[in-house]
């Protein structure tokens, strides 16, 4: 599901009731935990965290007008979603993600390249998207995008 929000707040509010709860809880998880540097805003019709252009003035290589983009959610129609870069680009947080998930939840880990979803919103492992956002700087990230992924 898209909406059409202008900020993160009006986002959350746009979605179904039963979620705001787990939405605002993973916003701050994420705000709390990630490096300094990444900003918040709307990107790509999800919240999102990027490097802002005043830190990447170059931008999305895709949409040089776009921040770089570092990770993102969304509320789809059956799941939360979770986007984050460093696990598509590095291997080594793919493979930590993967290790640590079971330790976090009971549910069978439901992903793909970037994309992390969540079926049931009461199960999020919160403590685990801590430990995730804290794995890469902006200036690793920016290093990593450049490295494997700009082309």
């Amino acid at each position: 599901m898209q909406y059409k929000a202008n900020s993160p707040e009006d986002y959350i509010k746009q979605t179904p009731e039963n979620r705001h709860e787990a939405l605002n809880k993973l916003r701050e998880v994420i705000n709390k935990n990630l490096p300094d540097g990444f900003k918040e805003g709307m990107q790509y019709s999800m919240i999102g965290y990027f490097v802002p252009h005043s830190i990447y003035p170059d931008g999305y290589h895709c949409k040089p007008e776009e921040p770089l983009p570092f990770m993102s959610f969304a509320s789809q129609k059956n799941s939360v979603n979770l986007y984050h870069m460093g696990i598509y680009a590095v291997a080594e947080i793919y493979d930590w993600f993967v290790a640590e998930y079971p330790k976090h939840s009971k549910l069978k880990l439901d992903m793909e390249k970037s994309c992390i979803r969540f079926k049931k919103v009461d199960q999020i492992p919160f403590e685990l998207i801590a430990e995730l956002c804290q794995k890469l700087t902006v200036e690793k990230w920016i290093s990593i995008y450049e490295t494997a992924i700009k082309k």
